[in-house]
């Protein structure tokens, strides 16, 4: 792996140099990796029993919001959120937070602790 590394180091280097001419590659940042990623939130997924709340607010809409007459819509509903909580609770257990993914934060710290040591090509 880090034969690997230094191979394309030295590639990048020489894209870099002037050896012939004008180089290949103009970065307009420095060439190396940040000791940080985005602090950005992820994403929810998709939402769940929308065709049951729909139901819902239809028999709301045509029985002037009475709840008792719309009873076993909103027991469908209820019952349909309860059953995509519990899938939700066993998919986070099982795959244990994100799926093999790190949070930014979890990620800022662990690049903090082993910083690049490069900080340009």
């Amino acid at each position: 792996m880090a034969l690997q590394g230094t191979a394309l180091q030295q590639k990048v280097s020489r894209l870099l140099s002037r050896q012939m001419g004008k180089p290949a590659l103009k970065p307009n940042k420095p060439l190396a990796l940040r000791d940080e990623v985005a602090n950005r939130k992820p994403s929810k997924g998709e939402a769940s029993c929308i065709p049951e709340m729909y139901l819902l607010m239809a028999c709301w809409k045509k029985n002037d919001f009475s709840d008792a007459l719309c009873s076993k819509e909103v027991e469908t509903f209820h019952k349909c959120t309860q059953r995509a909580q519990a899938e939700m609770r066993a998919r986070s257990a099982q795959e244990g937070g994100q799926g093999g993914r790190l949070h930014p934060k979890q990620a800022n710290t662990l690049l903090k602790r082993h910083p690049n040591l490069f900080n340009e090509v």
